[in-house]
This record gives structure tokens, sequence and C-alpha cells, in this order.
């Protein structure tokens, strides 16, 4: 099932990189939720686990291909899902340091239901800590609080 998942979502990579915003479909239903370090919402049992982000003028979602709380040093792959305009910025920071931003790519679209744009994201967060993620786009910002140990 998880391989399932990871090859829709990978095959809604557009080739050249253009994305394309398509109405979401039915919502899945969640099993479980919980909170993170900063109270961002994790959504689980309806595959890979879902945060909700608090965002302005925007509405955003991430994918987590790995549970929560993450293993510092390794990377761990994020999709985003993020309404508003404009190109995707992204940037972790805990405490004044930078998490490493490995790679950001668009997506042409997938087969996971979250309104808006779609980025893969790749991070390695350095040490433990509740990390702090920002998205940002020209119209529309955003963040989440992931656990990593």
């Amino acid at each position: 099932m998880v391989m399932g998942a990871a090859f829709v979502l990978m095959a809604g990579c557009a080739a050249g990189g253009q994305a394309r915003s398509e109405p979401p479909g039915p919502t899945p239903s969640p099993t479980g939720t919980g909170k993170t370090c900063g109270g961002t919402p994790v959504i689980t049992g309806t595959g890979f686990p879902e945060v909700k982000g608090k965002a302005r003028e925007a509405e955003l979602w991430g994918l987590l291909f790995a549970e929560v709380p993450f293993e510092a040093g390794a990377e761990v792959k994020i999709v985003w899902r993020m309404t508003g305009e404009g190109p995707l910025r992204a940037s972790a920071s805990l405490g004044g340091r930078r998490a490493k931003l490995v790679w950001l790519e668009e997506h042409g679209g997938s087969s996971w239901q979250r309104p808006g744009h779609e980025w893969g994201t790749g991070w390695i967060f350095p040490k433990p800590g509740c990390w702090k993620v920002e998205l940002a786009r020209t119209r529309g910002s955003g963040q989440v609080w992931l656990d990593v140990r």
C-alpha cells in the first residue's frame, strides 16, 4: 500500500516542472489526529501522515513520508499542497539554525486530495528539537512545526 501511494505521487511529477491546479476530490477520513510540538495537527490513518499548517491568505497541507518525530540528520521527504499564487519558497529553522533544503520540485499533481499546487521537498534537520517550517508564495504564506529526535 505504501509503495502504491508513493508510485502514484511520483507519477504525478510533471516534466519541465509545470504545476497544474486541479480541484480536490473527496477528502479521506482520518482515523487519528494528534499535534506536533508547536501545535500543528497531524492526521493519521489515511496512508502517509499529514500536517495541516497555519496559513495567511492560503491553505497549507504537508504529506509526510516518515513518521513524526523525524530522525535528526536523515533526509525526509515532504510533499506540500498550498493555495495562493506564485512560486514556493521554503525554509526551516530552530533557534537561528537552518535545516538543509536538499531539493524543491514542483509537481504536476497526484492522487493526494488537498487544495492548491503541489511541490515535493527533501529536508535534513541537523539536530533534535521543534523545527518551524515556513512556506511562502507571492500571495499566501504558512507554517508547520515538526518534531525531530
